[in-house]
């Protein structure tokens, strides 16, 4: 990547010369933030193992990251825009650094289960301080393509990433150091942050909203919550059922205060906008398809195909890749030349072909043939659409509302992966319980009839995840309206208010 001097050719007016290592260190700490929910999971049974976790408590070493990112986001962005977006970053890295270490030193489950809540806390800080300090930062639309492309493809490809490093981590060192390898990526990111990132001051008039951090950090924990507590409850629990109603009643009741109160935690305007509401609702269904899948290919890879962890995250491999080229060598060059959604739907249907490879999955299908065109087909997709949905849903808005607005771009990506995750493995589960059931009528083949059940209950899954990426393009098709971005004068003043 060249760093472009001001007063080069192509270079905006007034522009910091040094922006794009500033990206680099934007770039990192979002990469942190994002393989952290799943650099664990093939650590998972080596943790479990060394702290003596039962079954049902494991996924506590998951949920517990995710209910608190998903949860407090909306919170994190708005004290982004308060104290100033460099602060709250600088925070979050130094947070997540501290409880990583924690993590790292665990000696008990509820331990580790604290310090990746507290991760979780910080990364709410960091991720909506790091996109609105890439949106204050870059803000000539030719480079904004660039950059964004850059950030879209760590966002899409994070996930896949963590399962790489999880298995090298966990195979050549110990689990202990998914957590630990975090403490030098946030120490240089600091460092970075001080000497290359600029911001302006916070709004220190404005005032944080109590009783809206109240409602609608409280009613996302609970609707979170509630999806990860279905798949091992199942949906008509009485306690996932109570805490789906508490946290939709909450919800209401926090749109109902956004409209009333003196300074809002969520702007309605911002979510009123058709292009932007469209942009959120897009990356929460695509995120609930992309899960899914992840959470499937990891057990099949592992369990139906025997892959060591390392094989395992080298699996991915191509996925990551295939994303990393779709956001900045397709989505980044075309971003100014074309409209959001004719990104997006072509993206949305690439990466819901590419599950249809999934679904012809058996317990003895070939790499090469039945798995990687279905990676390469959904990362190529995955990289047309998260690349446009950052872009598309931060532009225009108010230097006081960016930290904000990104957070629930963010809140859409968490929960989306929160929904997916419960959804499908409970739709899988189901299917795979009554496939054995109806063809289990020889012991002697048990074991085989098991795995072909497990198999069959992830095809089915991955039909309807199939189905979800779909209605992820249509949305984006119906919703996504906006024209290609303008290329307004660089030096012309930033609005104020939208």
């Amino acid at each position: 990547m060249s760093v472009t001097r001001t007063g080069e050719p192509g270079a905006p007016a007034g522009a910091d010369p040094r922006r794009w290592w500033g990206l680099v260190i934007i770039a990192l700490a979002q990469l942190m933030v994002v393989l952290d929910a799943t650099i664990v999971n093939i650590a998972l049974p080596s943790a479990q193992r060394d702290l003596g976790m039962s079954d049902a408590n494991r996924q506590w070493v998951i949920t517990a990251y995710t209910l608190a990112f998903g949860g407090l986001l909306l919170l994190g962005g708005r004290i982004a825009d308060l104290v100033g977006r460099k602060r709250t970053f600088v925070i979050g890295l130094i947070g997540f650094a501290a409880a990583s270490a924690l993590g790292g030193a665990a000696t008990s489950s509820g331990m580790l289960f604290g310090a990746r809540a507290l991760q979780g806390v910080f990364a709410a800080v960091l991720a909506p301080s790091a996109l609105s300090l890439l949106t204050t930062t870059f803000t000539d639309p030719k480079e904004r393509g660039k950059a964004f492309g850059i950030y879209g493809a760590l966002a899409g490809s994070g996930s896949a990433i963590g399962f790489i490093a999880g298995g090298l981590l966990t195979e050549y060192l110990n689990w202990r150091w998914c957590l630990y390898v975090n403490i030098p990526i946030a120490a240089v990111a600091v460092f970075g942050a001080y000497a290359l990132l600029h911001d302006r001051p916070g709004h220190t008039g404005a005032r944080l909203d109590v009783p809206g951090v109240l409602l609608g950090c409280g009613g996302l924990v609970a609707i979170v919550y509630g999806f990860s507590e279905a798949q091992p409850r199942g949906w008509t629990d009485s306690l996932v059922l109570a805490l789906f109603a508490v946290g939709l009643a909450m919800l209401a009741a926090f749109v109902w205060w956004q409209s009333r109160a003196p300074s809002p935690l969520l702007p309605l305007h911002i979510v009123k906008d058709r292009n932007r509401a469209g942009c959120f609702l897009t990356m929460a269904l695509a995120v609930i398809g992309m899960f899914g899948m992840f959470l499937f290919m990891t057990y099949y890879l592992q369990v139906i195909l025997g892959y060591s962890p390392v094989k395992t995250g080298m699996a991915f491999l191509p996925l990551t890749a295939a994303i990393i080229v779709g956001s900045t060598q397709i989505s980044a060059r075309l971003m100014n030349h074309v409209p959001p959604r004719a990104l997006m739907v072509p993206g949305a249907v690439l990466a819901a072909s590419g599950m249809a490879f999934f679904t012809q999955l058996t317990v003895d299908s070939s790499y090469t043939t039945e798995l990687l065109p279905g990676l390469l087909l959904m990362g190529l997709g995955m990289g047309l659409i998260f690349m446009p949905v950052f872009a598309t849903a931060t532009a225009g808005v108010a230097p006081q509302d960016s930290g904000v607005t990104s957070a629930t771009v963010n809140t859409s990506q968490q929960v989306g992966g929160s929904i997916g995750t419960a959804l499908l493995n409970t739709i899988a589960t189901t299917a795979s319980a009554t496939y054995i059931a109806a063809h289990l009528r020889n012991p002697a083949q048990k074991a085989l009839i098991v795995r072909e059940g497990v198999v069959h209950g992830y095809t089915v899954a991955i039909w309807w995840a199939t189905a979800i990426m779909l209605l992820a393009g249509l949305t984006a098709g119906l919703m996504v309206t906006t024209k290609a971005p303008k290329h307004v004068p660089v030096d012309a003043p930033v609005p104020e208010s939208v």
